[in-house]
C-alpha cells in the first residue's frame, strides 16, 4: 500500500491536481452531502459549512485510531451578494457567464481539515472578467468546461482568456487555496518540505 498523508473528501479532479502540485499524498473518499444553502446563510458561512460537512462525512467513513486527517473543500462564486453554484443546463450557464461579463465577482473557497480536532480556513479572491458577448458564452459552453463548475467557468481552462484581473489566489479560484491548505496541514503536523516516507 502506498504511503499517504491525508484523506481527500472530494470528487474534484482540480483539487487532486492541486494537492499533487504541493506534494501531498492522499487517498480519496467518496462522500455525499447536501450542498443546499440554508435560508439567510451568508456566502462565507455557507462555503465554510459545506467544506466542514464534507470533511466530517469523510471522517465518518474511516476506521483509524487515531484518525488520519480528512480534507474537505468547497468553492462558490458570489456576485451582487448572490451565490452562483454549478449550472444545471446550457441556459443557466450562459446566463451566469453573461452576468459575470465585464464585472468583478468574488470567489470564496472554504477548506476544512479534521482529525481529532477541526481546522478551517477561508480564501476570498476577486476576479474581473472582460466583456463577453453571447456568442462567446455559447462557444464556451460548447467546450464542456462550464459543466460542474461554480459560476459556469474554469479559470485553468479556456476561461483564463476572460480574466482581465485577479486579486487573490489562483489556486483558490481553481477550487483549493494552496496557501491556506498548507497552513492547515502544518496544524496537523504535515510538513510539506520534509521527508515523509
Amino acid at each position: 500500500m502506498e504511503p499517504f498523508d491525508i484523506y481527500l473528501a472530494s470528487a474534484s479532479p482540480r483539487r487532486r491536481e492541486l494537492l499533487r502540485q504541493i506534494g501531498v499524498r492522499y487517498r480519496l473518499l467518496d462522500v455525499a452531502i447536501s450542498e443546499t444553502r440554508l435560508d439567510n446563510e451568508a456566502p462565507e458561512a455557507y462555503v465554510r459549512r459545506v467544506a466542514r460537512d464534507k470533511a466530517r462525512a469523510g471522517l465518518a467513513l474511516i476506521d483509524e485510531k487515531p484518525p488520519r486527517a480528512v480534507l474537505g473543500a468547497d468553492t462558490v462564486i458570489v456576485i451582487d451578494d448572490e451565490v452562483l453554484g454549478k449550472p444545471q443546463d446550457r441556459a443557466e450557464a450562459i446566463a451566469m457567464l453573461q452576468r459575470l461579463s465585464g464585472r468583478t465577482h468574488q470567489v470564496l473557497s472554504g477548506v476544512a481539515l479534521i482529525d481529532r480536532e477541526e481546522y478551517e480556513a477561508l480564501n476570498v479572491s476577486q476576479v474581473t472578467f472582460r466583456g463577453l458577448n453571447r456568442a462567446e458564452c455559447e462557444r464556451y459552453w460548447q467546450t464542456g468546461e462550464s459543466q460542474g463548475k461554480a459560476g459556469a467557468y474554469a479559470i485553468q481552462g479556456y476561461a483564463a482568456a476572460f480574466v482581465r484581473e485577479l486579486c487573490g489566489s489562483y489556486s483558490g479560484v481553481m477550487g483549493l487555496p494552496l496557501y491556506e491548505t498548507a497552513q492547515l496541514l502544518q496544524q496537523v503536523g504535515i510538513d510539506l518540505f520534509s521527508d515523509r516516507d
